[in-house]
């Protein structure tokens, strides 16, 4: 799937979108908890597609009447806006850093009640801001607002960021490269996600994440 390239809105009744669907209901099913509301995609390494994949499982939900925000964590090297099209905006940077509402900075999609909050401005310490206090009481306060709170976020082995998300958010899924990514680094990735005191849910099997 390349980037911008939404195929469970522009082909709902397709093999991809159904398969998107069954994510979805496996992570239901995984989630026994109704406070169980902030799920994390990472990789085990770059390039693997998880922003595509969150992405669409993000257009999903929001098609079965869920509330849903989409979080582009990835402060390093965000994606998001691109697959939704949007202008390089006000985002969560900026909201951790200046005295903004998050009302003022959410975008809405138009594909249900979708909404994205993009990564922001750019910023040269990542890790320091997500640690801060005032990001998990935003995510805090998302939960009362929203059904689901997906985060994408960047590869596990090599970004503190994400281990502090992975410990924040409720549940935990990997994407994993067929082809592309060697066992060991699985194995490392939940080595280091089990350090963070992260759920994993399971684990994606991404064919086409180039």
């Amino acid at each position: 799937m390349k980037k911008g390239n939404l195929i469970t809105h522009a082909y709902p009744d397709s093999i991809i979108a159904d398969e998107f669907r069954t994510i979805r209901s496996n992570m239901k099913f995984l989630t026994n908890n109704p406070n169980h509301r902030i799920f994390l995609f990472t990789s085990v390494g770059s390039g693997e597609g998880t922003s595509t994949a969150i992405s669409n499982l993000a257009v999903t939900m929001a098609k079965q009447n869920e509330k849903v925000l989409l979080i582009d964590a990835n402060l390093r090297s965000p994606v998001v806006q691109s697959v939704f099209k949007k202008e390089k905006s006000l985002g969560l940077t900026n909201l951790l850093t200046k005295d903004l509402t998050w009302s003022s900075v959410i975008n809405q999609t138009g594909i249900g009640e979708l909404d994205i909050l993009t990564s922001g401005s750019s910023i040269f310490n990542p890790a320091e801001i997500v640690e801060s206090a005032k990001m998990q009481e935003l995510l805090k306060e998302f939960k009362t607002i929203y059904d689901v709170i997906l985060i994408d976020s960047p590869t596990i082995l090599k970004y503190t960021e994400t281990r502090l998300l992975a410990n924040y958010s409720d549940g935990v899924v990997l994407l994993v490269g067929r082809g592309k990514t060697d066992l060991e680094d699985v194995i490392e990735a939940k080595r280091v996600l089990e350090l963070a005191k992260a759920n994993v849910m399971g684990v994606i099997i991404n064919e086409k994440y180039k």
